[in-house]
């Protein structure tokens, strides 16, 4: 009977380098934080809809024969907002004088667009009203 090990010769793996060690160790913590990220931000992100919030700027800006008010507006909620169409009326002693819509068309969750409003009367002596009139989900 023939002895299969004698005959054969062993290949031995070479061992590892302490820079390959360190080198693979940085790796998988590289790996192993990146994914504990995802899994934080999936298990701590509720699948919420979007919350929209709209800043008007105090500032408004005067140029020959018209006035523009910068606006903000963001996403506060957990998913994306789609078509969101922004209002904007200007009422004088109660009766709406003047109206500007505006679409912005994605809105992403944490996202944060500006824009402005153009009126050939002066907003400061009546009442603006800016409001995010619709959204729709992607």
């Amino acid at each position: 009977m023939k002895d299969m090990d004698s005959s054969e010769p062993v290949e031995q793996q070479p061992t590892r380098s302490p820079a390959e060690w360190t080198t693979f160790s940085i790796a998988l913590l590289i790996v192993a934080v990146i994914v504990g990220l995802v899994v934080y931000k999936w298990l701590t992100q509720k699948n919420q809809p979007p919350v929209i919030s709209i800043t008007p700027s105090s500032e408004i800006r005067e140029a020959p024969g018209q006035f523009y008010v910068p606006f903000e507006i963001e996403n506060t909620g957990g998913e994306t907002a789609e078509s969101v169409q922004v209002i904007a009326e200007l009422r004088i002693d109660g009766e709406v004088e003047e109206s500007g819509e505006q679409q912005i068309d994605f809105l992403a969750s944490g996202e944060t667009e500006k824009g402005a409003f153009v009126f050939s009367r002066d907003p400061r002596k009546g009442e603006l009203v800016i409001r995010v009139a619709s959204y729709k989900l992607p």
